[in-house]
């Protein structure tokens, strides 16, 4: 894990490089608290964790459906919009969701898992490009193989692409989270799984996803409750002790799930990517011409 008291080198986050990550943080605590964010992202990757990893049980079924989504910003703007669409083929199902932005950016991925006893990725291909993502990123999990291939872009634009080989665990979660959060049992105080992150090297975290208990909304005056649940990043180790020192911790993930019989996620909020804004992302409902015209 360590060589003379300091993280193994090679383990950077997006256009970000983790050599010396420990002593540069020690030199560095006063003005970390401006780009803490980068040191965190830094550290995120550096250490790992002994968790076990463990799939999670099917114990709702995907079937097939095309879902209009927005994404939001802080301030409640609408800045993306998107489509979700699932195509289920026995226990093999196929989840492609496509956002654009009202910058031209786009945030494409297409995930493909086995719903057989357990929830299991298969292959996941995320692409991040366009004014909105500041480190451009095209990674491709196959996870039975075990082969990852991520295409990096620097700011003059130069491509990197690079291919490795990883034992990757049978809980690897790219692209399934909402599927794994529909289905943690009710009751269920914590659950963990395993995620893999550009760097451009690859490296895995894990995710704990806790539950926050029950919260009230409405849809058209009629009231309902969701489970909110939050997803924390386990950092541990080294990062686990420099991360307070410098005032910042990466900000834990936030979901909603309305429960029954056919689980749903309504709305998640948290960064799309490393160092970025909170954002939220939604459901979203078709507005007709006719409604708008009679004023409905």
């Amino acid at each position: 894990m360590t060589r003379n008291g300091k993280p193994n080198p090679g383990k950077p986050f997006p256009a970000l490089v983790i050599e010396d990550v420990w002593g540069e943080a020690m030199k560095s605590i006063p003005p970390l608290r401006i780009r803490c964010w980068s040191l965190i992202a830094i550290l995120l990757c550096a250490v790992g964790s002994n968790m076990p990893a463990e799939p999670v049980p099917v114990r709702h079924a995907e079937g097939t459906i095309h879902g209009f989504l927005e994404l939001r910003s802080e301030e409640g703007h609408v800045i993306a919009s998107g489509d979700l669409i699932r195509v289920a083929r026995g226990d093999q199902v196929t989840t492609h969701t496509l956002f654009h932005f009202n910058d031209g950016s786009i945030d494409d991925e297409t995930t493909v898992f086995s719903q057989r006893r357990n929830i299991q990725l298969i292959t996941d291909h995320h692409i991040q490009k366009g004014p909105s993502f500041p480190h451009p990123i095209d990674m491709l999990i196959d996870r039975r193989s075990g082969q990852v291939t991520v295409r990096s872009f620097e700011k003059d634009g130069k491509e990197e692409v690079r291919t490795d080989h990883l034992d990757l665990p049978p809980d690897l979660a790219n692209g399934i989270v909402p599927l794994v959060i529909e289905n943690i049992p009710p009751g269920s105080p914590e659950t963990t799984v395993s995620m893999l992150v550009a760097t451009p090297k690859p490296r895995i975290v894990k995710l704990v996803v806790q539950s926050r208990g029950e919260e009230p909304f409405s849809v058209v005056g009629s009231s309902h409750e969701a489970i909110h649940y939050e997803i924390k990043i386990d950092i541990g180790g080294v990062a686990g002790v420099v991360a307070p020192l410098v005032g910042k911790q990466p900000p834990d993930i936030q979901a909603w799930v309305v429960g029954g019989q056919a689980p749903t996620l309504i709305r998640e909020r948290g960064p799309i990517y490393p160092e970025g804004p909170i954002m939220t992302i939604e459901r979203a409902s078709p507005v007709w011409q006719d409604s708008a015209k009679s004023g409905d």
